[in-house]
This record gives C-alpha cells, structure tokens and sequence, in this order.
C-alpha cells in the first residue's frame, strides 16, 4: 500500500498490484499513517468497500479539509455505501467520542453512511497471521511509533484532549516490527509519534531520562533496516548521545524540530521547557556537526505565527534565528484558537494577534524560508548523494529522498548509466540543483 496524504485517494494493493475494494485518504501527521496502515490489515476492513478516513484537528484548516472531503464524497454516496472514519477526532482517551455529532453537526444527516472507528484498531480485529500475499508489501517505508502521547499541556495544543498520559512501547516490539517490515521487502522506517524523544522517559517534561538514543543503536545493531528516519524533535531532547547516534550513515542526516518560536515571553505563554538561549546552544551543536561525507545537516523547524501576545519584535526574534541557523524547511502554521469546536488555554489569552496581521508575517516567514532553501539546495549542488528508489513510472524516471531530505528525481539526480532503476534500490549520483522541480506535496524543489 501506498501511504499519502495529498493525493486525491490512496489505495490498497496487494504484492500482484491487484486493486483491493479499500480506497483511504489520510490527513496530516504521521501517526494517522500508522494506524491507517493498521486499519487496512485487519480482518474487520478486508471485505469492505469504499472510503477509510482517517481525519485531524491539529488546526482548524486541517479539520475544514477532511470536513469538506467526507461531505463532498459521501453525498455520491449509494445506500449500500459506507464512509469509516478513524484518526484524531473520533476518538478521546481511546475511546469514541460520544459527542462526535454534537462537536460536528455538519455531518449528523450523514450519521447512517459514517462508521465511527477509534484509532487503533482493537486487537481481536488485528490478524494473527497475514498471508504472503498480503504481507508482502509494494512500499518501502514504514511509519513506527515507539511511544504514546504526552504530558506537557502546552497551551495552543487541542490533541492532548484526545489523548492519554505519555506511555513508552516495548523495545522488543519495536524490534519485531521492524524485522518483518525488513523480511517483507521494507528499506525505511521512520521513528515517530507526539514526542518520540520521551521514549522510556517517566514524564515528557523528565527530558533527562530519555533512553532513545539506546533504542537507535540497538536497531541499527540488531536489525537490517538500510535507512533510519528521526520524526519531529522536541530541542530539549538534544544531547551528545544523540549527536553520536547522529554519525551512523543509515541515519537520515536530517531533523525536524518542534520549536514553535524563539522568544523567551512566546515560549513561556506556549508551557514550552526550553529557553531561547537553550534553543541557541542546541542548534550550535547541532550546525558544528559533520559527518564524513561532510554533507550539510538539513534541519526543519515547526514554527507558530501570531501567538497571542506576539509583537513585532518577538517575531523579529524568530526571523532572526531561522537565518542565523539556515533552517532549511519552515512548517509554519498561523496560531489557531479552536474557537469554533474545542477549547485550548491559548484562546482565552489577552492580546490575541489580528488576522490580517498572522497573514503578514506568514508571507515574511515563507519568504526568507525560501530564501534559505535556495541557499541550502545551492550548496548541495553537484555533491554525490544516495537516494533510495520508492517511486518509478518508466525505465528513465523516479523520484524519492536523498539522504540529507532532497527531493530527487531524474531531472536533479544524475546517475551513472550502469545504476539499475529498481524500486527499492538505494542508487548514488549527483544532485544538480533545479528550483522548478516540486516535491510529492507541490513544494518547490525541497
């Protein structure tokens, strides 16, 4: 199966390419990946037909898109037909919202074509044992949770009243999965879920105890994974285990941070555990670091615009850095007060930052973002880089990542003419930097 959030609609295949009856579409983060992949192996999916959902309420723009796909699918609905929505909101402390229709209203006249599944499946529903055919996948990546929830309560976040308290996965679990996805054909996992760093921490805030550098080098050293891929990083979590880890060339040379903002007063109104001199000091350890291939470490930030009570200057703060550093990607989000549905401590703040103001500094943001990230595709121009082949069309094309998150395909990626074009081949050549070409999601070249 193919996992993807921007496409239309995905569907399940089995290993002969085979349509199966499923088709999915998946909104936002990683983790709704996760368990929409573990929603398509269960015994209760496999004869059903039509759409599995898997929605999101990070921000009011992401619950107004899955809104408006379900409303605008279900109505060419038949009566026979059925939508299964699962993800974020049907869900609180794992169990079923019981005011799913109260909190949306909208789809209450379309009660009797919606099935309302938690997010995890329940395990009598999970296969004991999936056929070979089943099993066997035509994707190379996999997203892997290692860790659930969080403790923090940080002031903008609306999920933490979906979730439970912060609990850590069994390494061995992490370890079986990992070989079957290895054994079945996989090249890729990617480490996720809300603060991954906190693995086997006694409370998200406790960053000291983190032992996730220990769990990296036991999958590194016990298993046959080619690439290893760090989900969002809280800064905190950053520490010399975790630049020594780093240096393993089957790690991905990339980290995205969730920062949110680089000013002390926006920082201590958000409930964030770091400083802005923290924040300083970690990103310089991190830009001193080199690897042997002396590529550049390609770090992405999580960024909020117009939190309440930021001013110009504050701001003025977080520019600064994001140049200082050559953050190379900014995920920046406009600050969403969950007015209309949920309620968050951020939205009953004072000073709440106009519209038209989030709007500005939104386009200033994106616009110095694309100014470093000209800079950080430049400097990687004409160095040799890997790139592990997840997608080809014809003998001639592909697209995937380089190790250093590059987006590659056969205009960028000059290979040597004996490389053999292969799904799940890793393939080296040399990265000619073209601003035009778009990634998977439409961004421009990064």
């Amino acid at each position: 199966m193919v996992l993807t959030s921007r496409q239309s609609l995905g569907h399940f295949f089995n290993l002969s390419g085979r349509l199966l009856i499923m088709e999915y579409k998946i909104f936002w983060c990683k983790t709704n990946r996760y368990y929409t992949e573990k929603w398509l192996d269960t015994k209760y999916l496999q004869d059903k037909q039509w759409i599995f959902v898997a929605s999101c309420i990070v921000t009011e723009k992401a619950k107004s898109k899955w809104l408006k796909f379900v409303i605008s699918n279900i109505e060419k609905f038949g009566s026979e037909e059925k939508l299964y929505l699962s993800g974020c909101w049907t869900i609180k402390k794992w169990e079923l919202t019981e005011d799913f229709y109260d909190t949306y209203p909208e789809l209450k006249k379309y009660e009797s074509k919606i099935v309302l599944l938690g997010e995890d499946p329940m395990k009598e529903w999970i296969q004991e044992k999936i056929d070979k055919l089943r099993s066997k996948r035509i994707f190379t990546r996999k997203y892997l949770i290692i860790q659930n929830w969080c403790d923090n309560y940080c002031t903008f976040c609306v999920t933490i009243q979906a979730r439970w308290e912060h609990s850590s996965r069994e390494e061995e679990s992490i370890r079986r999965e990992i070989e079957e996805f290895v054994n079945s054909g996989g090249k890729e996992v990617v480490i996720t879920w809300t603060n991954l760093w906190a693995w086997w921490t006694s409370n998200t805030k406790n960053h000291n105890e983190t032992r996730l550098s220990e769990l990296l080098r036991k999958i590194l050293n016990e298993t046959d994974v080619e690439r290893l891929r760090i989900s969002s990083l809280w800064v905190e979590y950053i520490n010399g285990e975790l630049l020594e880890v780093l240096q393993n060339p089957r790690i991905y040379w990339h980290l995205h941070l969730s920062i949110q903002s680089w000013s002390d007063k926006i920082i201590k109104l958000m409930n964030r555990n770091y400083s802005r001199k923290e924040l300083v000091d970690k990103l310089e350890k991190l830009r001193n670091m080199k690897r042997e291939d002396w590529l550049n470490l390609s770090i992405w930030a999580d960024i909020i615009v117009g939190f309440p009570w930021e001013e110009d200057s504050d701001f003025q703060d977080t520019l600064d850095i994001l140049k200082r550093f050559n953050i190379s990607k900014v995920h920046a989000f406009p600050f969403s007060a969950h007015e209309n549905r949920d309620t968050i401590p951020a939205a009953k703040f004072p000073n709440q930052v106009k519209n038209h103001i989030k709007n500005t500094r939104m386009k200033e943001i994106l616009a110095l973002w694309d100014d470093i990230r000209n800079w950080f595709l430049k400097d990687n121009s004409w160095r040799e880089l890997k790139l592990l082949i997840e997608k080809t069309d014809w003998e001639s094309s592909f697209s995937w990542w380089s190790e250093n998150y590059i987006f590659l395909n056969e205009k960028n990626f000059k290979i040597p003419p004996s490389s053999e074009l292969k799904r799940w081949n890793i393939i080296k050549g040399t990265y000619a930097y073209i601003p035009e070409i778009k990634d998977e999601n439409g961004d421009w070249g990064f």
